[in-house]
């Protein structure tokens, strides 16, 4: 079985190309500056299901877009957008926690303790089974937001 370290050593060389400079800093957005590739904040966290929003139920905040599934939750995101953000900028918390940013897949994510993450997932690897792996959630968390100190300030 392979060791956490290990694991990390395979995570980055595996998980593809971390973002390019033209992405923003603190937020896992495309160029036209729309949130979690369009899926609804709300559905993640209240729901907890992988639901893509449209862009007749948007709303902004801090410049990023975020798409809804209804109007209805256009107007709970709107009451208190802070509690609708993603963990990490809505990167991969696995990539936060091995100290680098990478694209997400939507539907790979977790929501614990009144916030989600999200994962990257591709052929060679499962950040979000990584994740769970290991027992010590909290270890990674902690890691994780040190790592995020630096990454939100930087470009990739």
């Amino acid at each position: 079985m392979r060791t956490l370290k290990s694991v990390l050593v395979l995570f980055t060389l595996f998980a593809g190309i971390s973002l390019s400079a033209q992405d923003k800093m603190a937020n896992n957005i495309d160029n036209s500056n729309i949130a979690l590739q369009g899926y609804s904040a709300v559905s993640y966290l209240d729901l907890g299901l992988a639901q893509r929003g449209s862009k007749n139920y948007k709303s902004e905040y801090e410049k990023v877009v975020y798409y809804f599934t209804s109007a209805e939750q256009k107007t709970t995101f709107d009451k208190n957008p802070r509690k609708y953000q993603p963990q990490f900028g809505g990167f991969c918390a696995f990539g936060i926690y091995a100290g680098a940013k990478f694209r997400v897949d939507p539907n790979k994510f977790m929501v614990k303790d009144g916030t989600y993450y999200l994962f990257l997932n591709n052929v060679e690897l499962d950040a979000q089974q990584l994740w769970m792996a290991e027992n010590d959630h909290s270890k990674l968390k902690k890691a994780a937001d040190k790592n995020w100190g630096k990454l939100s300030k930087t470009h990739n």
